[in-house]
């Protein structure tokens, strides 16, 4: 797909529990990712709520259960509904993972890693491109966080980049995934950079997490429980990715060399749990990403206020 991307700048996830502070500090937040799920099949009086959140912001809607890697085609209505949400908000692009979330008969709850095959890329793509044209808008995959690990014949970073050659798709590229991957999986985070085609990266999402046993009060982001008695490559304790802390300075580092190494049209700040009593925590993230994009592409290049147009396409 050829088409313009705007440089949306630095956006936090919108959730309920931040309504009132998103309301109250608009002018220090670029854009809004909700969560498809979320809105896709809200009521009349939810919809309107979004309509007005996307004449006051960027919004770019987030999914969880396209489920790209199951067998079957993504579900036609599913399809649909997301194409004329994104058409109703104008979104700019939409995202979901590069993961299964159900088989024909069951619903997993939780994002599922992939057996990592040539074959199973080459599909993947394939089916990923048909969504893309369906929706008629930049589809972006992410990666995943996963606690087993499976042998396969491709690593995580060359499967995503077999992935790409077959669509012209973009990637939204997880750091605080690729972190809590290479700690439990025991490689090279910046080996997984130079495999993937970071030229196809569009947005990023930063977030934190935990070590396993540190934390009981939060909750995976797939929903998998706490990674108790589960251990990390060294017999070093598992990572976790919760989505309720603070980003990690590792995740700030690889946002910098990501950075360095190609064009970055958006980064988001995600909070799902353990939210902040004060919300200048939360803003204090997302003014640092702001500060990140413009120390690498210049201060001209990321505005106050987003939606400077700067690159065509994602390949």
């Amino acid at each position: 797909m050829v088409t313009v991307l705007p440089d949306l700048g630095s956006g936090l996830g919108h959730r309920a529990e931040l309504a009132d502070a998103i309301d109250e500090h608009a002018g220090r937040i670029d854009w809004l990712e909700v969560i498809t799920e979320n809105v896709l099949y809200a009521p009349a009086d939810d919809r309107e709520r979004l309509r007005d959140l996307a004449r006051r912001f960027p919004v770019v809607p987030h999914g969880v259960e396209l489920s790209i890697g199951s067998d079957r085609e993504p579900d036609p209505g599913y399809v649909e509904a997301l194409a004329d949400l994104v058409e109703e908000i104008d979104a700019p692009w939409f995202s979901d993972h590069l993961c299964f979330t159900r088989t024909d008969r069951i619903a997993l709850g939780l994002l599922a890693p992939l057996p990592r095959t040539s074959e199973l890329a080459r599909r993947l793509g394939r089916k990923a491109q048909r969504v893309q044209d369906a929706v008629g808008r930049p589809f972006l995959l992410e990666n995943i966080t996963y606690y087993v690990d499976m042998a396969t014949p491709l690593t995580e970073a060359q499967f995503i980049a077999e992935v790409m050659e077959h669509c012209d798709c973009g990637l939204l590229l997880d750091l605080a995934n690729l972190d809590i991957n290479a700690r439990n999986h025991g490689f090279d985070p910046l080996e997984f950079l130079d495999t993937v085609p970071v030229e196809r990266v569009v947005q990023v999402h930063l977030a934190g997490g935990y070590e396993a046993g540190a934390d009981p009060g939060a909750t995976t982001d797939t929903g998998t429980g706490d990674g108790a008695g589960l251990h990390a490559a060294g017999d070093a304790e598992l990572a976790i990715d919760s989505h309720a802390t603070q980003v990690p300075d590792r995740v700030w580092d690889l946002l910098d060399e990501l950075l360095a190494r190609t064009h970055v049209n958006a980064t988001l700040v995600e909070r799902d749990q353990r939210f902040p009593d004060d919300f200048g925590e939360l803003l204090a993230e997302v003014d640092r990403a702001r500060a990140a994009l413009r120390n690498a592409q210049g201060a001209a290049a990321v505005p106050p206020s987003a939606g400077s147009a700067t690159r065509a396409g994602v390949r």
